[in-house]
C-alpha cells in the first residue's frame, strides 16, 4: 500500500523551494507572535489556550493541510502529468495511500512541531496546554490531509474549496451557527485535545466519542472515495 517512489515525487513536489516558502510562513509568524506576546504578557495560560486555538489550530493547520493535501495530486491532474504515473504498475489505491502519508507527514511536521514549541514558549506547557493543542494538530492534520487530498483528486479548484471549508465554514460559520461546529475537523481535534488537556482551558462542541468515529469516518471515506475517483480518471484517459 506505500510506494517509496511514489513517495519521494510527491515530496519532492510538496517542498519544493516555492511550496516549501509558503509552508514555513505560518509557522514562524506563529513562533514569532509567541515570542512577543510571551515578552509582553508573560507565561499565562488562557493567552496561550487563546493563541494556539485561535491562530494554530483554527488558521495554521487547516491552511497548511490545504497545501499538502491538494498539492500532493492536484499539480500533478492539472498539468497531465498524473498520466505517466498512471501508466506505472501501480494500485491505484497505493498511489493514494502514499500521497496521503506524505501528506499527512507534511502537514503534521509543519503544523504540529510549530504549535509544540510557541505553547512551551507562551506558557512552558501549562496544564498541559501546549501538549493537548499539538495533539490536536497531529489528528486534525491526518482529517485535513485526507480531506483536501479527495478534493485535489476530484476538482481544479481543490485550493479554494479547501479554503472555503477552513476559513469561511469553520472559522465564520463554526463561530456564529452552533450546529456547523459538529461539522467542523477543528473541533472534532479539540474534543481530543480536551481529553489530553483535562482542564477548562480546552473545550470543544463534539463530545469526544463523537469527534473519533468521525475522525475516522472522514479519513477512511475520503482516502477510499480518492482512490475511486483517480481509478475512474485512468479509465477515462484509457478511453
Amino acid at each position: 500500500m506505500y510506494d517509496p517512489t511514489v513517495a519521494r515525487l510527491t515530496y519532492r513536489a510538496l517542498l519544493g523551494r516555492r511550496r516549501a516558502l509558503i509552508l514555513g510562513a505560518l509557522p514562524l509568524l506563529l513562533i514569532a507572535i509567541s515570542v512577543v506576546v510571551r515578552f509582553l504578557a508573560g507565561a499565562d495560560d488562557q493567552t496561550a489556550a487563546d493563541l494556539l486555538g485561535g491562530l494554530a489550530l483554527a488558521t495554521m493547520v487547516p491552511i497548511i493541510g490545504v497545501i499538502a493535501g491538494t498539492g500532493a495530486i492536484g499539480p500533478e491532474i492539472d498539468d497531465g502529468s498524473v498520466v505517466y504515473l498512471l501508466s506505472k504498475p501501480i494500485k491505484r489505491p497505493t498511489i493514494i495511500f502514499t500521497k496521503l502519508i506524505v501528506a499527512i507527514a507534511v502537514t503534521m511536521v509543519f503544523s504540529a512541531v510549530p504549535t509544540l514549541i510557541a505553547g512551551f514558549i507562551l506558557n512552558g506547557n501549562g496544564q498541559q496546554i501546549a501538549v493537548a493543542y499539538t495533539v490536536a494538530a497531529l489528528v486534525g492534520s491526518i482529517a485535513y490531509a485526507a480531506l483536501f487530498l479527495l478534493l485535489g483528486t476530484v476538482s481544479r479548484h481543490a485550493v479554494v474549496f479547501g479554503l472555503v471549508y477552513a476559513l469561511v465554514w469553520e472559522a465564520l460559520f463554526g463561530s456564529l451557527v452552533q450546529g456547523a461546529r459538529t461539522l467542523s475537523v477543528q473541533q472534532w481535534a479539540l474534543a481530543v485535545a480536551q481529553k489530553v488537556s483535562g482542564a477548562d482551558m480546552v473545550t470543544s462542541d463534539v463530545g469526544l466519542t463523537t469527534a473519533t468515529v468521525l475522525l475516522v469516518a472522514v479519513t477512511v471515506l475520503a482516502t477510499w472515495y480518492a482512490g475511486q475517483k483517480l481509478r475512474s480518471l485512468t479509465l477515462a484517459g484509457e478511453e
